[in-house]
């Protein structure tokens, strides 16, 4: 570089002030995940990159519950919000507020297929960490639906077929424990409709810390916080309660004949 443009370059940048200044195409569309999303990992798995977040709390005004009310395709029950029920209150769910890369949320909307996408009102959200809220957000929450209902009714809970699995509920409790362990804590006592259909499918479930070196921790917080966890069975156990019941059923109808 000559002497003149390194004294161009130096008047330049004496000059230059970018105080205020965001960069370009910051992100407008957020999704609030209160399940399995709040996990940094599954939450990659789904965007196809590192996707940063924030850990927010959203307001009982907005209405719902968070509850094992939504049943996936594969056989278990899974996180979803819903509507009060006769002598409920709706309650503060807590979760993780992130950015939708270049505002395309088809990748989440598949991947919440079943789930109907509702936007949540920013005075509905708090943040509860030293992270501000986004100054410029729509955010959305995916709610499950039943056919013919609204968004968030007639949701059914947890059954022998859609069990609660262990390693789901261990997905989004490690989410949870990314944001220290009060933080998990509220995900357990904030979730209604625990279930005693509780399937420990974990990888070598009698010796999980092989595979698993917090498995031990969410145990401790789900035998303290949990409804039902005592009811929680391994593998064996389960299918042996299953066919059991099963058989029970098929005695009473013939019976009945």
């Amino acid at each position: 570089m000559g002497i003149l443009a390194l004294v161009l370059f130096a008047a330049h940048a004496q000059g230059a002030d970018y105080w205020g200044t965001q960069l370009p195409n910051q992100p407008t569309q957020f999704i609030f995940g209160y399940g399995s999303l709040i996990n940094t990992a599954s939450r990659n798995s789904t965007a196809g990159k590192a996707t940063a977040a924030i850990p927010v709390r959203v307001s009982a005004a907005f209405g719902y519950v968070r509850s094992w009310s939504d049943r996936s395709p594969s056989g278990f029950t899974a996180l979803g919000v819903r509507r009060p029920a006769g002598g409920e209150r709706a309650m503060t769910i807590n979760g993780v507020l992130y950015p939708v890369e270049g505002n395309d949320m088809s990748s989440f909307d598949a991947r919440e297929k079943g789930y109907v996408r509702v936007e949540v009102p920013r005075e509905n959200i708090e943040a509860v960490s030293w992270h501000p809220l986004p100054q410029r957000a729509t955010v959305w929450i995916y709610v499950p639906k039943a056919e013919g209902r609204p968004p968030g009714e007639g949701l059914p809970l947890p059954d022998a077929k859609y069990p609660l699995l262990e390693s789901y509920i261990d997905v989004v409790v490690e989410g949870g424990l990314e944001y220290g362990p009060e933080f998990a804590r509220e995900i357990i006592e904030t979730t209604v409709d625990w279930s005693p259909h509780w399937l420990n499918d974990r990888e070598l479930p009698r010796r999980p810390w092989v595979h698993d070196k917090d498995a031990m921790k969410i145990d401790a917080m789900l035998a303290e916080l949990a409804p039902c966890f005592r009811e929680r069975m391994f593998p064996e156990e389960y299918a042996a309660a299953s066919l059991s019941a099963a058989k029970k059923a098929r005695d009473a109808c013939r019976v009945g004949r």
